[in-house]
């Protein structure tokens, strides 16, 4: 019971106040992992990722991919790619993945200009910034 409890009252918490298709506008784009909530509360943050997710939308449907930064601002990227589907329910939108090896849903808990955050189906919920690219004053 305990399990549940702590990602539903995250749920109610962060997605109070945003409607869920607003939260579809603020989907797309290139999102960088910064820390993953276990279900017992502890966190297991991101200092350094050399992987991205790449969201694309297009109306209730889209898809996230797995790409690499490049110094020179493109990126490395490969054909896999996890298709989803965008359902409002509840009150909280909800992205629905198939591959030909799994299927599951995640529950966007926030999604803005620059923060996504996402409960996954083992409870686990993921927070993500923008992707802002390298800064060239901030090489050694």
């Amino acid at each position: 019971m305990k399990k549940f409890v702590l990602p539903l009252l995250c749920t109610l918490l962060l997605s109070c106040g945003q409607d869920p298709n607003d939260q579809k506008t603020h989907l797309a784009g290139y999102w960088v992992i910064e820390k993953a909530e276990m279900p017992d509360g502890t966190e297991k943050l991101f200092q350094l990722s050399t992987t991205i997710d790449f969201i694309e939308v297009t109306g209730d449907s889209g898809v996230r991919k797995k790409v690499q930064p490049k110094i020179d601002g493109s990126f490395l990227t490969n054909d896999a790619a996890e298709k989803f589907n965008l359902k409002v329910e509840n009150d909280s939108l909800h992205m629905y993945y198939k591959t030909p090896f799994d299927s599951w849903k995640e529950t966007v808990l926030q999604a803005r200009d620059s923060v996504l955050v996402v409960l996954n189906r083992d409870g686990k919920i993921y927070s993500y910034r923008k992707f802002a690219g390298f800064s060239v004053s901030e090489m050694p």
